[in-house]
C-alpha cells in the first residue's frame, strides 16, 4: 500500500510511501481520497497529519503516467484529481502537513491542503508545472493564491521556480521551519495538543474560517453566528464555561 492511515492517542497520520519521489498517480490519489474521507468519519481520529517521511514529502503527480494520457483521458480523470485533494481539504479536523525534502507540484497542493504546515530546514516547494507546458491541476491555483496572495502565486506559477523554506516562511506558504530531524515530532506535537480539544467547536472553527473566506464578510458573520449559537448546545460548551467558572480558565477537560 502506497499510502496508509495510522492512528495513536487521537492523531491519525497519512503516510505516503511511494519510492522513490512519492509520486502521486492515479491509484495513490484515489487512495488518498479514500484516507481523507476515512479519518473525517472515524471518531479516534481528531487530528490529521499529512507525511511524506523522512527524506522528501511529495514530488508531484507521475509525470511517465501523464504523459500517457491524451486530452480526453485527462477531461475524465481531471475532477477525480482534484476531488482527492479536496477531501484532504474538508477533513473536518485540524490538518497539518510535515513537509521534508521536495514538495512539488501535486505535492505542494497537499501541503496547501492542510491547515498548517511544519516544514524542514532543507524543504524545497514549488509549483513547476509551466516547465511542462502546463499549469497546476490539483488546487494549486486556487488555494495558493489564497494563501499567499495572488501575485506571490502568480510568480512562483509562472516560474516554476522551487522555494527553500526559508522564502517559503516568509511568503506564508509555510509556517514554520524546524530541523529536518525535528518535523515530524513537531508536527505531531501541534496534532496531539488540538486532538484534546473540544472537536465540535474545532470542527465549527475550521468551518467558519474556511467557508467565510469564500464569500463576502456578511455571509461569513452568519456562518459565524450560527456556529457560535449552535455549540450552545454541546456538552463541551458546558464543560469548559463550567472549568472556567469554576477552575480558572485553560484547565477544561473534553471528551
Amino acid at each position: 500500500m502506497t499510502l496508509s492511515l495510522e492512528v495513536a492517542e487521537g492523531v491519525g497520520t497519512i503516510r505516503i510511501d511511494r519510492p522513490p519521489m512519492n509520486a502521486l498517480d492515479i491509484a495513490s490519489q484515489d487512495r488518498l481520497r479514500e484516507l481523507a474521507e476515512e479519518a473525517s468519519a472515524r471518531a479516534d481520529v481528531r487530528a490529521v497529519i499529512l507525511y511524506g517521511g523522512e527524506k522528501l514529502f511529495a514530488a508531484g503527480a507521475d509525470i511517465k503516467e501523464m504523459r500517457a494520457m491524451d486530452h480526453a483521458a485527462m477531461v475524465l480523470r481531471s475532477k477525480g484529481l482534484q476531488d482527492a485533494f479536496t477531501a484532504v481539504a474538508r477533513i473536518p479536523k485540524p490538518v497539518v502537513a510535515a513537509v521534508t525534502g521536495f514538495a512539488l507540484g501535486g505535492g505542494c497542493e497537499l501541503a496547501l491542503c492542510a491547515d498548517f504546515r511544519i516544514a524542514a530546514d532543507n524543504a524545497r516547494l514549488g509549483q513547476p508545472e509551466i516547465l511542462l507546458g502546463l499549469i497546476p491541476g490539483a488546487g494549486g491555483t486556487q488555494r495558493l493564491s489564497r494563501l499567499i496572495g495572488p501575485s506571490r502565486a502568480k510568480d512562483l506559477i509562472f516560474t516554476g521556480r522551487h522555494v527553500k523554506a526559508p522564502e517559503a516562511l516568509s511568503l506564508g506558504l509555510v509556517d514554520r521551519v524546524v530541523p529536518a530531524e525535528e518535523v515530524y515530532a513537531q508536527a505531531h506535537a501541534w496534532a496531539a495538543k488540538l486532538a484534546q480539544g473540544p472537536a465540535l467547536a474545532l470542527r465549527a472553527a475550521k468551518e467558519a474560517v474556511d467557508a467565510g473566506l469564500e464569500t463576502d464578510i456578511d455571509t461569513g458573520l452568519t456562518i459565524e453566528r450560527n456556529w457560535f449559537a449552535g455549540l450552545f448546545a454541546t456538552e463541551d460548551r458546558e464543560r469548559g464555561m463550567r472549568s472556567f467558572v469554576e477552575e480558572g480558565p485553560g484547565k477544561a477537560k473534553f471528551v
